[in-house]
C-alpha cells in the first residue's frame, strides 16, 4: 500500500531511492501557484545522514517495514555501542556513527527499541525523555533572574542549558528529540 507525501508525519519510515527513511520533521507549503509541497528533513536509516528534501504532496512512497524489537543497552567500546535483545538475549551492536545524537541518551540498563530492516540493525528508537545525572556545573548565581539558564555536562557527556537552581549530582529529565531540560526527576 502506496503513501503519499501528504500523508507523511514524524517518525514514518518510507522507502526512498532504494533505502529506508525516517521522517523526523516535515512541513506542508502551498505556493501561489502550483502544487503543494512537503518539505520534510529525513533520516536514512542505514547511513544515519540526515537530509532536507523536497517532494511533491501527491508523491507516493512505499512503506520501509521496520521490524522494532525491545533490547536493553548493556555498554559501549571503541566507538560501538552493545545491545542485548531483551528475548533472545542475542548481542547486536551499533557504531557511534549510526547512533549520532542518540548515544548521548544512552546510560547502561536502558530499555530501548532496536529497528531492523532486512536483518539488520540499523538505528535505536529511544523514549520522548530520559533521566541523566548532572556531573559538572557552576554554583548558582546568587539574585540571578529565575530565568536565567546556565550549561550542565550530564553524564553520557551531553552540555544542555539548565536553571540556575539545579546543581551537581542531580537527576533531571531530558528530551531526547533536541537534548533539553525538560525538568527535576
Amino acid at each position: 500500500m502506496a503513501i503519499e507525501a501528504g500523508d507523511f508525519r514524524t517518525g514514518l519510515t518510507v522507502m526512498v531511492d532504494g533505502d529506508p527513511w525516517q521522517v523526523i520533521e516535515f512541513m506542508h507549503v502551498k505556493p501561489g501557484k502550483g502544487a503543494a509541497i512537503l518539505k520534510t528533513k529525513m533520516k536514512n536509516l542505514k547511513t544515519g545522514s540526515t537530509q532536507e528534501r523536497n517532494f511533491n504532496a501527491s508523491t507516493k512512497f512505499e512503506p520501509a517495514m521496520i521490524e522494532k524489537k525491545k533490547a536493553q543497552y548493556s555498554y559501549s567500546a571503541d566507538s560501538t555501542y552493545y545491545f542485548m535483545d531483551q528475548e533472545t538475549y542475542e548481542t547486536h551492536e551499533l557504531s557511534e556513527e549510526q547512533l549520532g545524537f542518540n548515544k548521548y541518551f544512552l546510560i547502561e540498563g536502558c530499555e530501548i527499541m532496536l529497528m531492523f530492516f532486512e536483518g539488520n540493525v540499523l538505528d535505536v528508537s529511544l523514549p520522548a525523555s530520559v533521566e541523566l545525572t548532572v556531573t559538572e556545573t557552576t554554583p548558582a548565581i546568587k539574585g540571578a533572574p529565575s530565568t536565567q539558564t546556565k550549561d550542565a555536562v550530564l553524564e553520557t557527556g551531553l552540555t544542555t542549558r539548565v536553571p540556575q537552581f539545579i546543581e551537581q549530582g542531580e537527576k533531571i529529565i531530558v528530551s531526547t528529540l533536541d537534548g533539553k531540560y525538560s525538568g527535576r526527576a
